[in-house]
């Protein structure tokens, strides 16, 4: 039997959701969005995707209104993705996962995320211990943990060497 493309016999939330974030590397883009990449090349290059999976992600997430495409150069003609309120909003379900992840699956501490404003580690739920709030996504500093490869070979992986708050364009060095 074939597996189906789609869960439409499903009455479920989680399945609902999965029709629009549950292809393999959708999860991936999103992450990277957070983490300031914006243009396609950068995409490419920092998830090693084929370049028509990613296109096809990148369409999918603009039409479902997660991604926003914003023109950033004329002549040629150039776009970037940025996250829009219902792409920001997942960010719960990519913390939870990460942690998840980290957990039960890698056991290797690759990133801290900390409360921007006063530099403490977000707790399990996105919120500072030591301000006793939620931290919204704009005030969310991301920087590299003990287990992230020091030197990378892709531009974006070497930009996210440096801390910085998460959904700021990442700054690639040219090389």
């Amino acid at each position: 039997m074939a597996l189906g493309k789609d869960y439409a016999t499903q009455e479920c939330s989680i399945a609902s959701a999965l029709e629009v974030v549950g292809e393999r590397w959708t999860l991936l883009v999103i992450r990277d969005a957070f983490y300031g990449v914006r243009r396609y090349n950068d995409f490419l290059v920092h998830l090693g995707i084929p370049r028509a999976v990613l296109a096809a992600r990148l369409q999918t997430l603009t039409a479902q209104g997660i991604l926003e495409k914003r023109r950033y150069q004329q002549s040629p003609p150039r776009d970037e993705y940025v996250l829009t309120d219902r792409g920001i909003a997942l960010w719960p379900t990519l913390r939870a996962l990460g942690l998840w992840g980290r957990e039960h699956i890698t056991h290797v501490r690759l990133r801290f995320f900390r409360h921007a404003d006063c530099g403490t580690e977000l707790g399990p739920y996105g919120e500072c211990p030591a301000c006793g709030t939620v931290v919204p996504v704009p005030d969310v500093e991301v920087s590299p943990g003990p287990g992230l490869n020091p030197d990378p070979a892709d531009p974006v992986s070497r930009a996210l060497l440096k801390p910085k708050r998460l959904l700021e364009p990442v700054a690639i060095d040219p090389v």
